[in-house]
């Protein structure tokens, strides 16, 4: 990086340097758009272009899988469109606590569309767990997914894994069944999609019965529910029924709990049943496969960051090289569900770090489409706006190195500010002095009078840091009277 010069055109067209005698319009010596384009990551480097993990051979292509995906959640992209159309129109779908359709929305939408009533509050539910429709306390309306719908394959297949992950809400299990037994169950069944992708083909479902049973005993063993030390046989009482049957996953409560949830995982999209035997679909190959893969990346963790709240996983990831954070970054989201952690992470953002804001949004970009809505809804907030309109910027496919054209001229001065505030607590009066490269104004009095214009909160301090690290005593003079202007409310 070239070294930070300042000085003023002389009569002969040459530079003069800059000291008390001569005047104080002095033009800066910028390094161009680069620097400001990279200005929020002054403690880290660009996004690592490492390829990601290929899927199984034989996996169809993702245009292919999300064409499936459309296929199978069209029913539910319709009365998510329909919703949409009916808010457009002025009647807003108001559903009832809890996000079910009540029944005037559902008799409307079943004649709207052509359904039974039933046909109408499947899909309405379906559409609520793909994120094709989002219930905010009593307002339904359209999920970021249902506007990326037709353009976006990487939108549609996760909003089928996401109905994939809610396999055991789309197809409640049946009343009468342990409830305890049906959650073991549910804890089971990833094993069991494993076997089947390993398997590559068509298994019997006794060979699945067998090795539910086996998992569920295992899962009862890890909790020590099941006593190794020898019991006293249990006294029977004429009133009492036979017992050998009743427990949680005895032999005639299991076949009925596995054929529940192949039933549902069929439901979803994930297998396919015939007599006797379950068969993956590419759809659910897929899936096991991109859950194993989250497995992968969040036991990946070298700094040991995934069970730590936002702030101090950010924190950590500060003393991190850059391609170690974004591996911080990827297995702290693994671990955790995409909205809630998108929250915590912009709740973060808030703070008053300004290092810990830049690297909010640096995990944000690991995350991707799935914060879009929560990121687009922060650009309304001023301290997070320019980070917030930077990330819409590149996820839109602006190149990272123009993002800044998408800020205003006050909000490129905010987060300069922003920058130089989490340069002045977290790093060296050297790199502060060259962060004035980034400046987009001409001018050092320009300059001045924009920080103190945009109002940042941090403004006295970066100028005293300012001022107290820079070597040519008349800037630092000029930037110590700014910091007094703007402590004292002066012009």
């Amino acid at each position: 990086m070239q070294g930070f010069r300042l000085g003023f055109p002389g009569l002969n067209g040459k530079t003069a340097p800059v000291t008390s005698r001569t005047p104080r319009d002095s033009r800066l010596r910028l390094v161009g758009p680069r620097t400001l384009a990279t200005a929020p990551r002054a403690v880290a480097e660009r996004r690592s272009q490492r390829p990601a993990p290929r899927p199984p051979e034989g996996t169809p292509a993702p245009a292919v899988l999300a064409r499936m995906a459309r296929t199978g959640l069209a029913p539910a992209a319709a009365i998510a469109r329909w919703a949409d159309a009916t808010s457009r129109h002025g009647t807003s779908v108001r559903p009832l606590t809890g996000g079910a359709l009540s029944d005037d929305a559902t008799e409307q939408a079943a004649a709207d569309l052509d359904l039974t009533p039933g046909q109408a509050r499947t899909d309405w539910d379906t559409a609520r767990l793909a994120g094709l429709i989002e219930v905010h306390g009593s307002t339904a309306r359209p999920g970021w997914r249902l506007s990326a719908w037709d353009r976006d394959d990487s939108a549609v297949l996760r909003g089928w894994v996401a109905l994939f992950d809610a396999w055991s809400l789309v197809h409640p299990a049946p009343s009468g069944l342990d409830p305890a037994a049906v959650a073991e169950v549910v804890e089971a069944v990833p094993q069991l999609l494993s076997f089947l992708q390993l398997s590559a083909g068509p298994v019997p479902v006794p060979q699945l019965l067998d090795l539910l049973d086996q998992r569920v005993t295992e899962l009862r063993e890890e909790r020590c529910e099941i006593p190794h030390d020898p019991q006293p046989a249990p006294q029977s009482t004429p009133d009492s029924a036979p017992r050998s049957d009743q427990g949680p996953h005895s032999p005639t409560t299991l076949p009925p709990l596995l054929d529940w949830a192949l039933g549902a995982l069929a439901d979803v999209g994930a297998l396919t049943l015939s007599p006797g035997q379950a068969t993956l679909t590419p759809l659910g190959s897929w899936a096991v496969w991109v859950k194993l893969e989250q497995i992968i990346v969040a036991a990946q963790s070298p700094a040991g960051n995934i069970e730590q709240s936002a702030d101090a996983m950010l924190r950590g990831c500060a003393r991190l090289r850059p391609n170690a954070a974004r591996a911080e970054y990827r297995a702290w989201l693994a671990a955790r569900p995409a909205k809630s952690a998108v929250t915590e992470l912009l709740d973060t953002a808030r703070g008053d770090d300004a290092l810990v804001r830049g690297l909010a949004f640096e995990a944000l970009r690991v995350v991707g489409a799935p914060a879009e809505p929560e990121v687009r809804a922060a650009a309304g907030e001023t301290p997070l706006r320019p980070y917030a309109l930077m990330w819409l910027a590149e996820h839109e496919g602006a190149d990272p190195e123009d993002v800044h054209t998408a800020l205003t001229r006050d909000e490129v001065t905010w987060l300069w500010v922003d920058t130089a505030a989490a340069v002045t607590d977290h790093g060296e009066s050297g790199l502060l002095v060259r962060h004035l490269e980034s400046a987009v104004q001409p001018t050092v009095p320009a300059l001045l009078h924009e920080v103190r214009a945009v109002g940042h909160p941090r403004t006295v301090q970066v100028l005293v840091a300012l001022a107290a690290a820079h070597p040519d005593p008349a800037l630092a003079k000029a930037v110590r009277r700014a910091a007094f202007q703007v402590h004292t409310g002066g012009g």
